[in-house]
């Protein structure tokens, strides 16, 4: 039998199923007597997963589960402020050395010319990073996905 009519067991029990799609697996199943099993066997889970109930769960899961989540965010926060932190000290920093590096005069010049070079570097290869994750993030199919 075609794995197709195995596919349409599902709306079948649903009703989801167009008509001639409907008369042709009704067909199938009056022939097939294994394919009339499954769709027992669908019509039996159906009706167990339908009385599938949410549990109450105790208060007590709920407080821990509100302070886990406040946990959480109050550490988000704090590596986000540290991470502001750090770039704006960091890039205050190399903007002195750099300052100070082209102010100097005995600096050499290939030591100048090096400094940019690295330092220009260092910058296309961060934004290159950053640009290919955010790519990468807006593609994601398994985004939704909780691991």
């Amino acid at each position: 039998m075609p794995k197709d009519k195995r596919e349409l067991l599902a709306g079948y029990i649903d009703g989801e199923l167009s008509d001639k799609e409907r008369q042709e697996l009704e067909s199938e199943l009056k022939k097939n007597p294994e394919l009339k099993a499954e769709l027992e066997e669908f019509k039996k889970l159906k009706e167990v997963t339908g009385m599938v109930r949410y549990a109450d769960l105790p208060d007590e899961i709920w407080e821990n589960y509100w302070q886990s989540l406040y946990r959480k965010l109050e550490r988000g926060l704090g590596w986000i402020f540290l991470s502001i932190g750090a770039i704006i000290l960091i890039s205050l920093g190399l903007y002195q050395f750099f300052k100070q590096l082209y102010i100097d005069s005995q600096t050499p010049l290939m030591v100048k010319i090096g400094m940019t070079a690295l330092g220009l570097g260092v910058a296309i290869l961060l934004v290159s990073l950053g640009r290919e994750r955010i790519f990468a993030y807006k593609r994601d199919r398994y985004r939704e996905v909780k691991k």
